[in-house]
Order: C-alpha cells, then structure tokens, then sequence
C-alpha cells in the first residue's frame, strides 16, 4: 500500500494481496480521521458482500471468487468504540460484465485498488440501535 496525505484528501493504492476494510481501516487511524467520504475503483478475485435482511435484523454474505473489476467502492468512515469504522457498498463486474454488490465485509485485492477519502470537518460517531440492528451514526 501506498498513500498520500494533502490537506483534506487522502489518496491510496492498494497492491495484490491486501484486503480493503482492513487497509482503509489501517489509513484511518494512522492519519486520524474521524469521518470522511470514501470512494474507489479496482479489481478483486475474492471478496464477501451482504445484503441486509431487516426481518432477521442481520446481514445476508454473499461470497464471490473469480475475476471482478471493482466499479463502485462507495461508503464512508467514521469511529465506534474509539476505533475508526468503515460503512462501504462495493460493486463488481464479473465475465460477460454482470455485476453483484452490497454491504462490503471484505475484497482481496488482485491487481490493485484506488481509494480517495475525502476528510470532513466534523466527528461521526457509531452506535448499535436494537430497533433496526444496525450501527447508526451520530453527530456531536
């Protein structure tokens, strides 16, 4: 991975073999980030999306392998528990470009994968809600 830091973006790269959640994860808290925007295009050959199912109150993954070109990596970052927390959607391109997507749990990157973050100037914050049995954000 690499990445650079100007002002309010931050922009990376992410090599063969990293995992997605756990890298932005990784930029995050090194650089401080307390929320921001996230946006990414790439190629993975194994990740796990899930569609949530509000009548379980639990999220449905859905794994794939195979060559995917990553066509939407959308979602942002804010903290729970003092540890930064990523909300990301991702969709894929397979053969014959049919497309799959939903909540992203985790993307290995096969050939690489760019991500901007845009760092906004507020603190977002998560916390579990038992009605819907999901982490809702919270602003200051």
């Amino acid at each position: 991975m690499q990445y650079s830091h100007c002002k309010d973006k931050i922009f990376l790269r992410l090599d063969k073999g990293e995992e997605v959640i756990e890298k932005l994860l990784e930029v995050a808290a090194k650089e401080g980030v307390k929320a921001g925007s996230v946006s990414g295009i790439g190629a993975s050959d194994d990740f796990t999306v899930g569609i949530f199912k509000t009548s379980e109150k639990r999220y449905s993954p859905c794994n794939f392998k195979g060559d995917y070109e990553i066509t939407s990596l959308l979602g942002n970052i804010s903290a729970m528990d003092g540890k930064p927390y990523a909300h990301i959607h991702m969709t894929a391109a397979g053969e014959g470009a049919n497309t799959v997507g939903g909540h992203l749990s985790r993307a290995n990157v096969s050939v690489t994968c760019e991500i901007a973050i845009d760092i906004l100037e507020t603190t977002a914050k998560r916390k579990f809600d038992g009605a819907t049995g999901v982490n809702l954000l919270e602003f200051n």
